[in-house]
């Protein structure tokens, strides 16, 4: 039987490869090495944050939810290859980074903008680990708010997924697609849109223990519509 990955465009090949070995030596370097540390996202004024976490968080999963790599990787699989066949190599490569990048970008400004409303500015000089240190006036709660968006660290490509997946619906949008609970197809138009309305409720809702960066999916998405309009690429002819 012919493997079903033979026929996988190059690029998603290669980042379905380079994330399952980064997420298999997350677990194989625990003790020599901390790559969720060194290679996830965190916000621009924390200790943690270095330069290249802006791309490497991209490539990071959560060690404690498997789901969150394995669904990932399935969208990659079943969107990505019509859409580097469609786009081309290049602009595919260019689509899926610049969304993680989008997603990181418009996260850390809500992150911004949230430290702001408290502390009246961007950083605070000279964070210490213990959550008391946040204190500035407020209470546990603030305390604790300002240690998590200090401290939080942003991992997956969920990002540039969503950028992927806003390309698709923008040049496939009447294809059908079957979805989990749903007997009946969806349109790839209708499917997108209510991902973007989930993600729109679930970030300004900010739920508690919801640990789910929306506003990175919600950047992704942007970018990739930004950039799809910015090409000028049209609708192909031999998909409906």
């Amino acid at each position: 039987m012919q493997s079903p990955f033979a026929n996988l465009t190059p690029v998603v090949k290669n980042l379905i490869i380079i994330n399952v070995i980064c997420y298999i030596a997350t677990f194989a370097l625990a003790k020599v090495i901390d790559l969720e540390t060194l290679f996830s996202a965190f916000y621009f004024g924390a200790p943690q944050f270095k330069p290249w976490q802006i791309i490497t968080y991209m490539f990071m999963h959560s060690s404690r939810d498997f789901s969150h790599i394995l669904f990932n990787m399935i969208a990659l699989f079943m969107f990505g290859p019509i859409l580097e066949s469609t786009l081309g190599s290049k602009k595919f490569f260019n689509l899926y980074f610049l969304s993680g990048i989008g997603g990181y970008l418009l996260n850390m400004l809500v992150h911004a903008i949230q430290i702001y409303s408290i502390i009246g500015g961007f950083t605070i000089p000279h964070p210490e680990a213990d959550a008391s240190y946040f204190m500035y006036g407020g209470g546990q709660e603030q305390a604790q708010q300002l240690y998590s968006l200090y401290n939080g660290a942003m991992v997956g490509a969920s990002g540039a997924i969503f950028g992927m997946l806003v390309a698709f619906g923008m040049l496939f949008p009447n294809m059908e697609m079957m979805i989990m609970f749903i007997p009946v197809p969806v349109k790839a138009k209708y499917v997108v849109m209510g991902y973007i309305a989930l993600e729109l409720f679930s970030g300004f809702g900010r739920f508690a223990g919801d640990p789910v960066a929306h506003f990175a999916h919600l950047g992704g998405a942007l970018f990739g519509f930004i950039l799809i309009k910015l090409w000028g690429v049209q609708k192909p002819n031999n998909y409906y």
